[in-house]
């Protein structure tokens, strides 16, 4: 069981590595003509629930991992509050990837929405990152 459940854990980083290139992706959407804008932000909309879904994957196969070792309670705590932060911010990216969309429909600017968008997605990096780092360095219980 232990070696299915690590293998679905590594699966879910996996497929959270579209957090990785959303900010990239984005970077390059101010550069685009409009429908070029919208098109950009009608894909990454569905990406990111994809993305959401292996972080739910990531969060029940960390907690049994996690029930399977003598894992610090302090590690514990900052491992989740972290996929929690990119749970909560992944979501909260979606608001102005439709507004992307929105806007382009209106015929309206999508600088600021782009901006949001952008800066969101760069912190939810940063997050990611940092729990790549716990994982590789996971702090255990001192017997």
């Amino acid at each position: 069981m232990l070696k299915v459940m690590l293998l679905l854990h590594v699966i879910g980083a996996v497929g959270m590595g579209f957090y990785i290139v959303l900010p990239i992706m984005l970077g390059r959407a101010s550069k685009l003509a409009g429908m070029g804008q919208s098109g950009l932000a009608e894909g990454l909309l569905p990406a990111n629930r994809i993305a959401q879904y292996f972080l739910v994957l990531q969060l029940l196969t960390g907690g049994y991992l996690m029930s399977q070792n003598d894992y610090a309670v302090i590690w514990m705590i900052i491992v989740t509050l972290l996929f929690l932060g990119i749970a909560a911010l992944g979501g909260i990216v979606t608001k102005p990837l439709k507004k992307i969309v929105e806007a382009i429909q209106n015929g309206q600017s999508t600088d600021a929405h782009i901006k949001k968008a952008r800066a969101l997605s760069l912190i939810v990096l940063v997050l990611y990152i940092v729990v790549i780092y716990f994982m590789k360095y996971p702090i255990y219980e001192i017997a």
